[in-house]
């Protein structure tokens, strides 16, 4: 079977390589444009453009599917397109290109968390078990009937990052399975069933952490955005990145204590500084933060960023 594979970042990946170890054709690859990466903006090529080179597949590099895109689409001649992740919508006169049409590996069990960001929402929700669907793409956003799914736990360690690339490679599997079943005349799509809930992008901004919430919910979203797009707090002026923390045994997996069962007093925000622990107040009781970076500095462990800290007045997370 004739396949287009269509697919941006690294998790896309193993999907790309499942489907050639299973013996269909790729007969090309569409993906986002070489974008700056890193500091000095080096321009790069994509991780799927990355190992479609090293493959030796034809690319097909679209930020859109435009006209153009369109007709060297329809050049390859794919009789079924399999996306993962590729980061722009497949218009209606794309959509009806291959004659299978378009199955996308979406990493939730839909309809729950349509959208960019299914994996971080998962986490950020508490939720206890996500997944990975295979669906036929259509207009709407991840809303055509699914092909098939599984199921996988989330550890109470999980980061977002972590959980997906779980899912990136189970997920490679449930894919050539869909493919196989399509090829073989077998593949039998149902409509969604379920509550609809949405997984827009995450900015910047969502990584900002509110000391006055909760120390569960702040160690959800700490977890939710490892690694992109990354939580940070300000301590005066200076913004500080923060890896996952670390919460007392009776704060999971349920709720949190009550305020009276903080025995440090620590207002939210608040900085205790210890010799072998950095505890930061929240809305219930302290944390205990892990890896953490000043700007313009490396990673590392909060004890040995706070020794400079120990003789500051001011040491409150904004």
């Amino acid at each position: 079977m004739r396949v287009l594979f269509a697919g941006t970042p690294a998790v896309a990946v193993p999907s790309l390589d499942a489907l050639l170890a299973a013996g269909l054709d790729i007969v090309g690859v569409l993906t986002r444009p070489d974008a700056l990466v890193g500091r000095k903006r080096v321009l790069t090529p994509s991780p799927v453009a990355q190992r479609a080179q090293e493959l030796g597949l034809p690319i097909i590099r679209a930020a859109r599917i435009d006209q153009q895109a369109s007709a060297e689409i329809a050049a390859l001649a794919p009789e079924v397109a399999a996306i993962v992740a590729y980061g722009a919508l497949i218009p209606a006169e794309a959509l009806v290109i291959p004659p299978l049409g378009w199955i996308n590996l979406h990493f939730s069990l839909l309809p729950a968390w349509r959208g960019a960001a299914p994996v971080q929402h998962s986490i950020l929700h508490g939720d206890d078990v996500t997944g990975a669907s295979t669906f036929a793409l259509e207009r709407g956003l991840d809303t055509g009937p699914v092909y098939g799914t599984l199921t996988e736990s989330i550890r109470p360690t999980d980061t977002g990052s972590e959980l997906l690339d779980r899912l990136s490679h189970s997920g490679a599997v449930l894919l050539v399975q869909t493919l196989s079943a399509l090829e073989s005349g077998h593949a039998n799509a149902q409509p969604q069933r379920g509550e609809i809930t949405l997984a827009p992008k995450l900015s910047i901004e969502d990584g900002r952490i509110d000391w006055s919430e909760p120390a569960l919910a702040i160690g959800r979203r700490i977890r939710a955005v490892t690694a992109e797009p990354g939580a940070w707090t300000m301590l005066a002026d200076q913004r500080i990145k923060l890896g996952p923390v670390r919460l007392s045994p009776d704060s999971s997996p349920g709720a949190d204590p009550a305020p009276e069962a903080n025995p440090t007093g620590l207002l939210p925000g608040r900085l205790a500084v210890g010799p072998k622990s950095v505890l930061v107040g929240t809305g219930s009781h302290p944390v205990e933060l892990g890896h953490v970076q000043a700007a313009g500095k490396k990673t590392m462990q909060a004890t040995d960023w706070a020794r400079g800290l120990a003789d500051r007045e001011d040491m409150v997370f904004q």
